[in-house]
């Protein structure tokens, strides 16, 4: 009983300081790619050069997601995988020093292409070593899929606090970093029109010097170097990992290429796509267009980190009580949670009329919705982990291909349509994405609640019922 109460304790702890370096390794790259993902419909307007680059960054990313993971994760496994795809990510940061078409969209694609691999190598790692110890410890997996998720994003979703604050402090050096333009008030908001700016000729916010820019560049860089050093010293390779590669060394290329193509035979799969692109679409328009059409336009760019920031702390917390409230209400009632706050921000935004006399309204939407995508983030990629565990990294590549398809589309076409226009599409979204959610529980419930009849028939068939 000692030694395997002390098994428990040793996998417990080894598991968590693995999560806790996996955790604030990505928090690390993270911080410099949302700090600059952030600014870039503020920072790169010209020739909406920030978000079309965005939106390039997400189409790779879709691409990499369907092909690269499996093949990845299965030849150099996880671990190097995470670590190959944040030398992408630092190139972004670096890019950025000079901004123009070619460097930016360059960067985009680099980024797409490791962010695939990446995102799929940490929620395949976490599944991993979650289902491991639910076996030593005789604990439900997705219990404990659920729990490491949760520790996983409280931290990592604080990246958002952290490069909005560095962003913000290193503005406020500067009197050139954007303060109250009340004259673009009559064009901030819903109302907010591509057609009605170029005409208007209003500019939101004067831009940061040089110095002050490079700055910021310079500690977004040193983060992501910092995060790669963490990840190549500190973090294990699961120990179930290199079985599973000896078992499908023999597997071809092309299988594992086609690993994510073959997942969308599963229904399950394909019913869970709305949802997960809605996962992207909510995060491109607090990035983009909350950003610039709400802070931006009213506040000025030095104030976008502070509003995200609310955005971040509300995130994290919430993702980390998600993650263990699920074991007492189950997933349902948070799923719904989330979208029924969705809508209500949907609402809200489309009837605000932001202005300076309502500055605490800012703070309030941005942590609202950080809340509602606390849901997506964490119960999301816990349920891919339990329904697809079998295929897990064919799973997450979906997982990673859809929401970045969301990504990709919601900064396409934040150039192009009002922003009411863009409320109206994530509230279709939504609602037709929680109701397909819905028939994905029901399928699993029906399975679930078959499985006893199966066992009962068991004993009939051989005649054998135990005294």
């Amino acid at each position: 009983m000692f030694k395997i109460r002390s098994m428990k304790c040793a996998v417990c702890n080894e598991n968590l300081k693995n999560i806790l370096v996996l955790s604030f390794g990505i928090l690390l790259l993270y911080t410099a790619y949302m700090g600059l993902q952030t600014l870039q419909s503020s920072l790169n307007k010209i020739e909406g050069l920030g978000v079309a680059s965005l939106s390039v960054m997400y189409v790779s990313l879709s691409i990499s997601s369907l092909l690269l993971p499996p093949l990845l994760i299965k030849r150099i496994g996880c671990k190097w995988t995470i670590v190959l795809s944040m030398f992408c990510f630092i190139s972004y940061s670096l890019c950025n020093f000079y901004a123009s078409w070619p460097t930016l969209i360059i960067s985009s694609i680099l980024v797409g292409l490791g962010g695939g691999p990446l995102w799929a190598g940490k929620s395949t790692y976490i599944t991993i070593i979650g289902n491991k110890y639910a076996e030593t410890s005789g604990k439900l997996a997705k219990d404990v899929v659920n729990q490491y998720f949760g520790i996983f994003f409280l931290i990592c979703q604080t990246c958002r606090v952290w490069g909005n604050l560095i962003s913000s402090l290193i503005f406020n050096l500067s009197h050139n970093s954007g303060g109250l333009d009340a004259l673009n008030q009559t064009v901030c908001g819903a109302g907010d029109c591509p057609v009605e700016q170029s005409q208007s000729g209003n500019s939101t916010g004067s831009q940061p010097s040089k110095t002050i820019l490079y700055t910021l560049l310079g500690s977004y860089t040193a983060c992501g170097i910092l995060a790669v050093l963490m990840i190549i010293f500190f973090l294990d390779k699961p120990h179930t990992e290199k079985q599973n590669r000896e078992n499908q060394s023999k597997t071809s290329v092309c299988s594992n290429l086609l690993a994510s193509f073959k997942q969308l035979r599963d229904k399950r799969q394909c019913l869970l796509i709305p949802l997960t692109m809605f996962s992207g679409f909510e995060q491109g328009f607090i990035a983009s267009d909350f950003t610039k059409s709400y802070v931006t336009c009213i506040l000025g760019l030095k104030y976008v980190g502070f509003v995200i920031i609310c955005f971040g702390v509300t995130n994290s917390i919430c993702a980390a009580v998600f993650g263990k409230l699920t074991q007492y209400t189950g997933r349902i009632p948070l799923f719904l949670l989330g979208a029924a706050i969705n809508v209500g921000c949907i609402i809200g935004f489309l009837t605000w009329k932001p202005h300076i006399g309502n500055f605490a309204v800012f703070f309030i939407m941005s942590g609202l919705w950080g809340i509602a995508d606390a849901v997506w983030q964490t119960l999301l990629s816990s349920l891919y982990g339990v329904l697809f565990e079998k295929n897990k990294e064919a799973a997450f590549a979906n997982f990673s291909l859809w929401e970045s398809l969301g990504f990709a589309i919601a900064f396409g076409y934040s150039s192009f349509l009002c922003v009411y226009v863009k409320l109206y599409i994530l509230m279709c979204v939504v609602v037709i994405g929680i109701l397909l959610y819905g028939t994905v529980e029901y399928i699993e419930h029906t399975q679930h609640r078959n499985l006893p009849n199966v066992a009962e028939e068991g004993p009939k068939e051989n005649e054998a019922i135990p005294a």
